[in-house]
C-alpha cells in the first residue's frame, strides 16, 4: 500500500474519530478542537489538507450537535496556521506549548467575538476587559478549576491521544527490514 495514502488515511481517520468525541457527553469545553487543528497542521504533508480535513470534520460534528459558531471556526483556522509554523518539527515540548497556545487563543478569540458582535458590553477597552472577565466566570467557579482543567487539559488530553496514537500506529507499521 502507498505509504503517502496510508499516512493521509491514518491522520484523517484519527481526526474524524476525535471529532466524533464531541457528540459524546463530556465536561464543559473539554473538546478536541484545538488538538485537531494542531494535529492536522503538523501531520498533513499537503497544507491545504491541514485546514480542509479538520474543518470538514468539525462541520460534520456541528451538524450532529447543532452548534456551528463563526468564532470557533476563526480560532480553529488561526490555531491551524500557528501549528503549521510551530509544529514543523514535532516534539513533546512543542506539542505542550502549542496546546497552551491553542487553549488561550480559543478563549481570547471566542470572547473577543462576544464583545465585538454583542450588545452586552460597551465597544471600549473597558468593555473588552469586562467581557474577558465575564468569560473567565463562564468557565465556572475558578480560573484554575475549570478553565485550566477543562480547556487546557482537554487540549493536552486530545493532543496526547492524537499524536500518541499516530506515533504508536507508525511504530506498529514500521518494517524492520527497511532499517539500514
Amino acid at each position: 500500500m502507498n505509504s503517502v495514502f496510508t499516512r493521509f488515511s491514518t491522520v484523517a481517520v484519527l481526526i474524524f474519530l476525535a471529532t466524533l468525541s464531541r457528540i459524546l457527553p463530556h465536561p464543559f469545553n473539554f473538546t478536541p478542537i484545538g488538538a485537531i487543528a494542531l494535529f492536522g497542521a503538523a501531520q498533513f504533508s499537503r497544507k491545504v489538507y491541514a485546514f480542509m480535513i479538520p474543518m470538514v470534520a468539525m462541520l460534520l460534528s456541528d451538524v450532529l450537535i447543532g452548534s456551528p459558531s463563526l468564532p470557533t471556526y476563526v480560532s480553529f483556522v488561526l490555531i491551524s496556521a500557528f501549528g503549521l509554523f510551530f509544529l514543523k518539527k514535532v516534539t513533546f515540548g512543542r506539542v505542550v506549548v502549542a496546546s497552551l497556545v491553542a487553549s488561550i487563543s480559543f478563549f481570547l478569540i471566542t470572547n473577543f467575538f462576544v464583545w465585538f458582535q454583542g450588545t452586552m458590553y460597551p465597544q471600549t477597552w473597558t468593555g473588552l476587559v469586562a467581557c474577558y472577565t465575564a468569560g473567565l466566570a463562564f468557565y465556572q467557579q475558578t480560573f484554575w478549576g475549570n478553565l485550566f482543567l477543562n480547556t487546557v487539559m482537554g487540549d493536552f488530553f486530545y493532543n496526547a491521544v492524537l499524536f500518541g496514537s499516530y506515533y504508536g500506529i507508525q511504530r506498529l507499521t514500521f518494517k524492520p527490514s527497511s532499517m539500514a
